[in-house]
Formats: structure tokens, C-alpha cells, sequence
């Protein structure tokens, strides 16, 4: 989902500060960035951001009113067990032997967004990734008011997001959330949602024969589905809520989380500056199970 990270630049800077005081708290959180790029990272934990530049959480810091380069609640949530992260190019380039020998198990990285942006660091991180032992996957940023779900679908696959049972490949993730470049629904109905989800879910499992794991947090779904039961016995949940409880919020209609990404602004081996931490719920046999369809 260990000793202090080398100084960051920026807002990057401040929020390891802010964290560093926390110390022996956060003996699973900072670690040594090995091997990572040491030129200053884009600041990826502004708000404010262009289309194609959206990374998975970017709506759950818009909705909680998180001010840019501020540290995210979840930093003392439980590390124990199954860890993994979640990555972009705004992560710059990553070590992923040195993230691999941190701890992390597993990690999805940023492929597409809508239907005309494929992050600059996939073809990259995808391939050293597995080739570190990371089991890897890839997420798509979904945008509902610029084409159908199947659209989107069919792009991700088309630009990594397919599957193969390698013991290393984990299913595609669809990372739907608070609209970062407008109103939080995408101007869709809860109806339309529902749909739009629907048409990329069978889409994606037509080409892959799996089930697409779904991104989001509890406010977003229960509002912009409206309390939607309809995906829960089909796809696994990957709940975003950065909090220092032992457990997450989960939307409604679903029994469990599968993945839990308790906090944004986690440190790792390998990566300088703020990753995504995450938590799997089970032991690495079941993220195997997840990952080869068995």
C-alpha cells in the first residue's frame, strides 16, 4: 500500500514537514527515496488541474476542501498487512526495485483519461514495475460527460488497460469520482450514471473477461448514483478515505472493501515526494486470486 525522505521542493516541501513531525508514528510511511529522480516534482496536490492531468484522489481533495500541498488525514491508519500504492506522472520517475524492497506489494498506475490522454509515465512504469515483482495494474480516469462508458472502455484497454494471467497483472480499475474540472456529477443524472458505469463495466469485461474494480468514495457514489446496489456483487471496491480510523467509509451497496487508499500523501522507497498509500484487504494469496482470476 524506514527512514526520512530527502527534502522536497514546493508545497511538497510543507507537506513533509507537517508529516515529519509525526515520526516514529510513521515507521511504514516515510521511508528512503532509493534511487528515485532527485529533480524537483510537479506539484501534483494542487487543485486546479487541466484535463488529462486528473490523478486518482484529485476529487476527494476537491471535496474535502484540502488546500494544495497540505498533508491528507490517513497518515496514522493501520500499515500493517498487504500494502500498495497508486502512481501517475506526477510522481516523476520511480525506482520500482527500491519500492518493492519498501514493502509495497502491489501498485496501479494512471493509463488513460477520457478518451484522448494517455499518461506520459504508463509505458514506463507498467513494464519495471512487473519486472521489480510489483503486481502491477493500470486505472483509467473516467470522464462521463465527454463520450459513452463503452468509449472509455475500449480506449483504456486499446492503451494498457487489458489483462493477462502472468501472476504479476492485476485487473483494470475505473477511478470515477468528484469531478475535478466542473460540477461533481458531470452534469449525468443519477440514472445516466448508473448507465454510463454499466456500459463501461461490460464493455471492459467483454474485452478482458474481468471484472473491473471501481475507484471512487462513499459521498461521491452515494450522490451521483444514488445509492446504487448495482455494482456491488460484480465488481471489487476500492475505497478512497483518508482518515485515521481503523477502517473505511464505504459507499452504499457494497459489503466490503476490497482496497483501501487511506491516505494521498504517503512516502515509499523509490518515489520522491507524495504517493498514495493502500491497503488490501486479505492476505497476498488473495491479491494473487485478484490478480490471476482464480
Amino acid at each position: 500500500m524506514f527512514s526520512l525522505p530527502r527534502p522536497l521542493a514546493g508545497s511538497r516541501r510543507r507537506a513533509a514537514t507537517a508529516l515529519g513531525v509525526l515520526g516514529a508514528a510513521l515507521a511504514l510511511t516515510a521511508t528512503t527515496v532509493g534511487g528515485a529522480t532527485a529533480a524537483p516534482q510537479p506539484d501534483r496536490d494542487r487543485v486546479n488541474v487541466e484535463p488529462g492531468e486528473a490523478y486518482m484522489g484529485v476529487g476527494a481533495r476537491i471535496h474535502q476542501g484540502i488546500p494544495a500541498g497540505e498533508p491528507s488525514m490517513g497518515v496514522l491508519a493501520p500499515t500493517d498487512g498487504v500494502q500498495g500504492i497508486d502512481v501517475s506522472h506526477w510522481q516523476g520517475g520511480i525506482n520500482w526495485s527500491s519500492v518493492r524492497n519498501s514493502g509495497i506489494q502491489f501498485a496501479w498506475m494512471k493509463a488513460t483519461e477520457g478518451t484522448g490522454y494517455k499518461d506520459p509515465s504508463f509505458n514506463a512504469n507498467y513494464p519495471a514495475a512487473y519486472h521489480a515483482g510489483v503486481i502491477r495494474g493500470a486505472y483509467h480516469f473516467a470522464t462521463p460527460n465527454t463520450s459513452s462508458g463503452a468509449t472509455q472502455a475500449n480506449y483504456f484497454v486499446n492503451n494498457g488497460g487489458g489483462w493477462s494471467r502472468d501472476n504479476l497483472t492485476l485487473p483494470g480499475v475505473l477511478d470515477i469520482e468528484h469531478n475535478p474540472y466542473g460540477a461533481m456529477c458531470y452534469g449525468l443524472s443519477t440514472t445516466q450514471m448508473r448507465n454510463w458505469i454499466n456500459d463501461f463495466y461490460n464493455t471492459y469485461k467483454s474485452r478482458t473477461s474481468r471484472d473491473v474494480v471501481i475507484y471512487t468514495t462513499a459521498s461521491w457514489w452515494n450522490t451521483c448514483t444514488g445509492h446504487w446496489t448495482g455494482m456491488s456483487s460484480k465488481s471489487p471496491l476500492w475505497v478512497a478515505h483518508w482518515t485515521s480510523a481503523a477502517s473505511p467509509t464505504i459507499p452504499s451497496g457494497f459489503p466490503t472493501w476490497t482496497v483501501w487508499q487511506y491516505t494521498s500523501t504517503g512516502s515509499v522507497g523509490g518515489v520522491a515526494g507524495n504517493v498514495d498509500r493502500n491497503k488490501f484487504n486479505g492476505s497476498r494469496d488473495r491479491l494473487l486470486a485478484l490478480a490471476n482470476n482464480t
